[in-house]
C-alpha cells in the first residue's frame, strides 16, 4: 500500500511540473507557496564594459594627406599638360594660371579695350584668409578703415562725433564732422532721426553709449578700429575719406579697391595699401595670412594674383 501511494505522488507530482511549464494554473498549495516566494538572486549583474574615449582616439590612425610632389614631373598629376598650346582650352585640364599682380592689373586694362567695356568700372578683390593660430586657436573676424593712397570715392563719409565737452564738439564740426554731441544724440540715433557712416567716440562718454550698441552693432565705436580717441582730428581725417572692409564667412574678404579709369601705379598703390593692413592683423610668426588671391573688374573675367609679390615691396624699399 505504502509503495502505491509514493508512486502515485510522484506521477501527479511529475503532471504538475508539466503544467508549471506549459505556464498552465497551478493548483496545490505546495506550488502556490512557491509562487510566492520566488528565488532570491544573491549575485550582482555585471556590468558592460564601457571603452574609455581616449583609447578609442589614439588607436585610431589618422590619415594623412597625400602630397603629390610635381616638380620632377613632365606633366602635372592628373592634367593633360603644364600649359596649353593655344589660346583655346578646357580650363580644367591645366593647371591654373598665376599672375603677378602688376601683370593681372595690366591685362584688366586690355580686357577693357579688348571688349568695349565702360572705361569708369570698379575693380575688386576676393581673398582667402588662413584664420588659424596655434593651439586651435582662430583670428577674429575683423573690420578695419584704412586711408587710399588714391581715394575712389567722390563723396566723403558722415561721421558723428560722441563727445560731452563743448570744445571738441566745436573742434569736431570745424573739422567735417556732420554731427556731434553727448547722450542727447542716443534717442534721436535709436529712432532712425540721424545717421552715419561712421561714429566716433572719446573714452568718457563710452559707458553712456551701451544703449547703442544693438543698434549700431559693427559700427559702434570701439578702440581696435581706431574710432576711440582723444585726437579728434586725426580720426576724422581717417574715417572721412577712409575705406572700410570686413571678413564675411569667417575667412573671406571681399571689396573694391580702386577704378579701372585709374593708372597702373595708383591701382597697385591701393592694393599693396590694403593687403598690408590685412596681414597686419596676423602675427608675422605665423607664416603668411592670404591663401588666395583674386582681382577682376566689373566686366572682366577673375584673375589669380600672387600676394607675395605685394607684400615684399615694402622691404625691398627699405633695403635700398
Amino acid at each position: 500500500m505504502a509503495t502505491c501511494m509514493r508512486t502515485l505522488w510522484r506521477v501527479v507530482a511529475g503532471c504538475q511540473r508539466q503544467l508549471l511549464r506549459a505556464g498552465g494554473p497551478a493548483y496545490t498549495g505546495v506550488l502556490h507557496t512557491a509562487l510566492r516566494n520566488p528565488p532570491i538572486r544573491s549575485f550582482a549583474a555585471v556590468k558592460a564594459l564601457r571603452k574609455d574615449k581616449k583609447e578609442d582616439t589614439e588607436k585610431e590612425v589618422k590619415k594623412e594627406k597625400r602630397v603629390i610632389d610635381d616638380k620632377d614631373r613632365h606633366k602635372p598629376y592628373g592634367k593633360t599638360a603644364w600649359a596649353p598650346v593655344d589660346d583655346v582650352y578646357v580650363m580644367r585640364y591645366y593647371p591654373r594660371t598665376i599672375y603677378n599682380a602688376a601683370d593681372a592689373i595690366d591685362m584688366l586694362k586690355k580686357f577693357q579695350m579688348l571688349d568695349f567695356t565702360p572705361h569708369k568700372q570698379p575693380i575688386y578683390i576676393d581673398l582667402r584668409l588662413d584664420m588659424k593660430l596655434e593651439k586651435k586657436k582662430k583670428i577674429d573676424p575683423f573690420v578695419s578703415t584704412v586711408h587710399l593712397t588714391h581715394p575712389f570715392k567722390t563723396e566723403m563719409n558722415k561721421v558723428l562725433v560722441f563727445t560731452e565737452d563743448v570744445n571738441q564738439a566745436k573742434v569736431a564740426q570745424e573739422n567735417g564732422a556732420v554731427f556731434a554731441g553727448g547722450a542727447e544724440l542716443i534717442q534721436p540715433i535709436l529712432d532712425d532721426e540721424i545717421s552715419a557712416d561712421f561714429y566716433v567716440a572719446v573714452p568718457d562718454i563710452l559707458p553712456k553709449l551701451v544703449p547703442l550698441k544693438n543698434k549700431l552693432r559693427k559700427k559702434f565705436p570701439k578702440s581696435k578700429r581706431g574710432s576711440v580717441g582723444i585726437h579728434i582730428p586725426k580720426m576724422l581725417e581717417l574715417f572721412k575719406t577712409g575705406h572700410e572692409y570686413m571678413v564675411e564667412s569667417d575667412c573671406y574678404i571681399r571689396t573694391q579697391i580702386a577704378m579701372l579709369d585709374m593708372s597702373k601705379e595708383q591701382i597697385f598703390a591701393n592694393l599693396q595699401t590694403i593687403l598690408i593692413d590685412v596681414c597686419s592683423h596676423r602675427p608675422a610668426n605665423m607664416g603668411p595670412l592670404i591663401e588666395r588671391a583674386i582681382i577682376a573688374s566689373h566686366t572682366s573675367e577673375a584673375l589669380w594674383f600672387k600676394s607675395e609679390d605685394v607684400l615684399l615691396k615694402p622691404a625691398e624699399e627699405k633695403e635700398k
